[in-house]
């Protein structure tokens, strides 16, 4: 039985993923996480039906982090958390703390489903609609039920929901335009003949841009493959920019069309006919909306003016394309920390408003 896709069923909003593409993440062969992380998972049954899920794992690349950055030496993490009532949900997260004391852990950190690349937090404000590609969605009281385990809140992700339809307000046009008229920058698309040598770029920034950040994991080189090949099929060049300042790539943003818009029509089932659907909307997504789920300038230009400059420039030639190109309407950022004020204040400036907030649970693991 595909317990995901049982319980997505009963929550209102919810959009089921393809089944083959959750059972590869959870493939030790075939997602490389499984290369630096050890990893159990569990299924509650009652009167022999299954009942809920959850993982517990370890990831050693988290632990060697700093631990006022979130992670660190002691921490484990649980995720794929889903449950039918408390009972449930209790029982499995005393599972969950159960094996990682036994593998030595101090403290619990979660949801996390699996790598906080993946889909970090719990969705605590925000079931009123949808999710975007990549984000999870989870039923109301999931959040008093593992608050009444004792968790209390680590940290919160928020989301921000954009009007696409019609220009940013003047102070950024001007910034934008007084950009463009700078001859030591330039803002371009992504070239998919050069992907490796592209994504490369974006993996150098990206690991530079957040490293400071709360959460933040290195991508290895293996993660970095397999993640740059199951993405490809849904990258449109003239979404997704990188730019340069005196020829030097230093800042970039990806922007994927929302895969869910068509993953509802078709419920998520490639057979019989599913797939036709898919394959068309991957080659020319229309009235599709989009998610910027990461951007990243180097952090020398952190604070700096150039750095803001450089994200209302990337924003707004992406603004325009989808808005132009694939009649887009709706954006979203994200997701955003809390404390990043340098986004927070980028989001305020583009007249975008939060629309989903994600929670991410930790608890001290007893003796």
């Amino acid at each position: 039985m595909d317990i995901g896709r049982a319980f997505a069923a009963r929550v209102p909003h919810a959009v089921p993923q393809i089944r083959s593409e959750q059972l590869e993440l959870v493939n030790p062969d075939k997602n490389p996480f499984f290369g630096h992380a050890r990893v159990a998972f569990f299924v509650a049954t009652r009167g022999g039906k299954p009942v809920g899920r959850i993982s517990a794992h370890i990831d050693e690349m988290a632990l060697a982090m700093p631990a006022d950055q979130g992670f660190g030496p002691g921490t484990g993490m649980f995720g794929y958390f889903d449950g039918t009532d408390e009972q449930v949900a209790h029982a499995l997260l005393a599972r969950a703390e159960e094996w990682l004391k036994a593998e030595g852990m101090t403290r619990i950190l979660g949801p996390i489903s699996l790598s906080i690349w993946e889909e970090p937090g719990l969705l605590v404000s925000g079931q009123d609609h949808s999710p975007m590609i990549m984000m999870g969605h989870h039923p109301a009281e999931y959040q008093g039920w593992i608050e009444s385990y004792g968790f209390e809140r680590a940290k919160t992700l928020r989301t921000y929901d954009l009007d696409i339809s019609h220009d940013f307000p003047p102070l950024i046009q001007r910034i934008v335009k007084s950009g463009k008229r700078n001859e030591r920058i330039n803002v371009r698309p992504v070239d998919k003949s050069r992907w490796d040598e592209e994504v490369a770029i974006v993996l150098h920034i990206l690991n530079d841009a957040w490293s400071k950040n709360w959460g933040f994991v290195p991508f290895t080189p293996e993660e970095v493959a397999y993640a740059g090949k199951k993405l490809r099929p849904i990258i449109h060049e003239d979404l997704n920019m990188i730019a340069e300042v005196d020829g030097r790539p230093v800042a970039f943003m990806l922007t994927f069309p929302d895969i869910n818009d068509v993953l509802k029509d078709i419920d998520g089932k490639l057979f019989p006919f599913g797939w036709v659907k898919l394959l068309r909307w991957l080659k020319k997504p229309k009235q599709a909306n989009m998610r910027v789920p990461l951007m990243g300038v180097l952090k020398e230009l952190h604070n700096s003016r150039v750095a803001s400059q450089l994200a209302f420039m990337m924003i707004s030639d992406i603004r325009e394309v989808a808005a132009d190109k694939f009649n887009g309407v709706r954006g979203e950022l994200g997701w955003v920390l809390d404390d990043n004020q340098g986004m927070i204040a980028i989001a305020d400036a583009i007249e975008s408003t939060i629309n989903r907030e994600y929670a991410i649970y930790e608890k001290p693991l007893s003796a």
